[in-house]
């Protein structure tokens, strides 16, 4: 299969346009779609190295270079998340180690010379904060709310100078009102007070972050507990916050490795891809129907207001089957889940950026094999770029029906996702993911 091309930053450039746009809505869709830079410096139980620097290589094998990110580029990805620790790389007083610092702003640099959008955040980081809410106290919260501060402004003083391209996120999935919760409300207020610690430490640094657009993470980043409890922090600069939600569903299907005595994991996913007969199909409950209210969800409290939501994680392990299973029917199944999530989210105002740890065996989540610069997930990579070249960013109305058939794959688009009846005579349009010009 050929290699897509939906690149919307090559084409301004090929039209002779520059984008100017900062403030989050503008932004947003040139950042359609999104890759992560997975399981790589967001590494942190790693007390057997000795050389920080080895920290990169500690949960994949790959040094990341520039060669990895044009290939990114070339992929047709127009925005790179990377997951990243601070926490461990902070001394007693918590300064961040300068050659850690260093590190990160040279892969942030990759980033910037291809023209890509960069999200960095603070990961999980040994759950220094993330993991805090089940056992807060006044005096717990105060001092991570102190921490924060510090972090988040020897970062964005690092990076003051840097455009609208880069963009921050001040954690990654905080640990509040979920299912261990003994107190939702005083959780959500906790984590309210933490984003708004993030967005005053990065204000105040001054220069281009003043203006930079913030990324605030919901509940757990989970949409249902996001769209029940959540609301924005407050933010001096007007439309420059995204929200941040991830999406891994249904379990059995997207992560669950075994079976478990509470049923089995799942192999067949999308209406048109059941196997008479097996125990391993989704119900169709957990399919398009649920994706595309989930999706919904984020448009209607957040993307609808002006307020970009970012799909900031979200996958599906892609395996080879066992004997007496259709291998076929698996590797559909891929194409449709990934199809099928990209196309509503970029409907809905969401940009998705699919999680991507360079792991190239089965299970995986892996889409992009980072030493040998080559696509490892097929299926999913083309459910991904077709999917987010099949709609408009975001349709006003809304999607009644809708097939991920590869057979319609022909069909012609103009740049902003609108359906053509035929190829057009002049002009640039989109056909099978690729964009041609006539």
């Amino acid at each position: 299969m050929k290699t897509k091309t939906f690149i919307l930053s090559s084409l301004l450039s090929l039209c002779g346009l520059t984008s100017q746009a900062q403030t989050a809505m503008e932004i947003a869709p040139d950042m359609v779609p999104g890759w992560n830079l997975g399981n790589t410096l967001e590494a942190g139980d790693c007390s057997w190295i000795t050389n920080e620097l080895d920290y990169e290589t500690a949960w994949q094998g790959t040094k990341t270079t520039q060669k990895i990110i044009d290939y990114v580029k070339e992929l047709g990805f127009r925005s790179v998340r990377i997951p990243c620790s601070w926490f461990v790389h902070m001394d007693a007083n918590y300064n961040i180690s300068p050659a850690w610092m260093d590190r990160v702003q040279e892969i942030v640099d990759y980033c910037i010379k291809d023209s890509l959008y960069v999200v960095l955040n603070d990961h999980y980081d040994l759950g220094w904060i993330e993991r805090s809410f089940e056992e807060q106290t006044p005096s717990s919260v105060s001092k991570n709310c102190f921490v924060l501060n510090l972090m988040w402004k020897q970062i964005a003083t690092r990076f003051r100078d840097y455009d609208h391209h880069l963009l921050f996120a001040g954690m990654n999935e905080p640990d509040a009102a979920g299912d261990k919760s003994k107190d939702r409300e005083a959780d959500i207020a906790t984590l309210i007070k933490y984003e708004q610690t993030f967005v005053n430490a990065v204000r105040q640094t001054g220069g281009n972050n003043k203006t930079r657009v913030l990324v605030v993470q919901g509940p757990t980043t989970n949409i249902d507990l996001t769209y029940q409890y959540y609301t924005m922090p407050e933010d001096p600069t007007p439309s420059a916050l995204m929200l941040e939600v991830h999406y891994y569903s249904p379990f059995t299907f997207c992560l669950m490795e075994k079976d478990a005595d509470w049923g089995p994991t799942t192999f067949y996913w999308g209406e048109k891809n059941h196997v008479n007969g097996s125990n391993r199909n989704n119900t169709s409950n957990w399919e398009e129907t649920y994706t595309a209210s989930q999706m919904r969800l984020m448009k209607s409290k957040f993307s609808s207001k002006g307020i970009p939501v970012v799909l900031g994680e979200y996958g599906a392990l892609w395996r080879t089957m066992p004997e007496g299973e259709d291998q076929d029917k698996h590797n559909a199944s891929i194409y449709d889940w990934y199809w099928t999530l990209c196309r509503y989210a970029v409907h809905n105002g969401i940009i998705p950026f699919v999680w991507d740890t360079n792991y190239c065996g089965h299970p995986s989540g892996t889409v992009v094999d980072r030493k040998n610069l080559t696509i490892f997930n097929q299926f999913a990579y083309d459910g991904i770029m077709d999917g987010c070249s099949s709609v408009q960013w975001p349709f006003t109305n809304d999607i009644t029906s809708m097939s991920a058939d590869k057979s319609t794959s022909s069909r012609c688009y103009t740049l902003t996702g609108i359906p053509l009846n035929n190829e057009p005579d002049r002009g640039l349009y989109i056909k099978g993911g690729k964009v041609y010009r006539r």
